[in-house]
């Protein structure tokens, strides 16, 4: 009896839905990939990080100074430390207000995400861009990013996490419209600054939205079968 409400559960269209944006998220993760394994996305990251400096000057940022200032700051919002500060705080207060299990599922599902963006980099080994100067300091490969991933993981998770507790739907679209607004800032500041291929940002956008509406859907089952705190 059990398995068939878990089945029933998971044939409901919102879980459905869930589904099929894991599934189309893993398979552009994946064309992505193989297009830049094959080489096939050089000429189209070249011409948008070109097109995003000044004509015969590949050091010079478009726009003025204050705009590469501002990018360099909102590109630290997917950092690691800040995000590790936002997931330590948000873990401190969920075991504070008694939620242990909610606690622990945020620790796995970021920290899991965290993992997973660094074996994704060491099995892709991608050279960071070397068309154009960096405007900020980087270590790692650069495929996918790791901003752009762990930003909307850990932002889409807290999102959700959030629009759980709030009653009004428009209320549950803006705090999911500022996560995704978050996340897609960071990856594009990335690609600004010249730290990171367009394509490397946009698988990085797949896997993260995929990590966490997966780890979603399993809150949602979780707590459906009274597991949760």
């Amino acid at each position: 009896m059990r398995r068939v409400n878990f089945l029933r559960n998971w044939l409901e269209p919102r879980l459905l839905a869930v589904a099929a944006a894991v599934t189309a998220a893993l398979w552009l993760f994946i064309e992505v990939g193989e297009e830049v394994v094959e080489g096939e996305t050089h000429a189209v990251d070249s011409a948008i990080l070109l097109a995003l400096r000044a004509p015969g000057d590949a050091g010079d940022p478009l726009g003025p100074p204050w705009l590469e200032a501002a990018a360099r700051d909102i590109t630290a919002l997917g950092s690691f430390p800040v995000l590790g500060l936002v997931i330590l705080s948000a873990t401190a207060f969920l075991l504070l207000s008694g939620r242990r299990r909610t606690a622990l599922f945020l620790l796995l599902s970021t920290a899991g995400g965290a993992l997973a963006s660094v074996l994704l980099k060491a099995a892709y080994d991608r050279p960071r861009p070397e068309l154009v100067a960096h405007g900020d300091y980087v270590l790692s490969a650069s495929f996918p990013s790791g901003h752009a991933m762990i930003s909307a993981l850990v932002y889409l998770t807290l999102g959700a996490l959030i629009a759980r507790l709030l009653p009004a739907r428009r209320e549950k679209l803006f705090v999911l419209g500022v996560a995704l607004a978050l996340s897609g800032l960071v990856g594009a500041s990335r690609v600004y600054l010249g730290v990171h291929w367009p394509t490397d940002v946009l698988a990085g956008w797949a896997a993260g939205a995929a990590w966490a509406l997966g780890w979603w859907a399993v809150a949602e089952l979780w707590g459906r079968r009274g597991e949760t705190a």
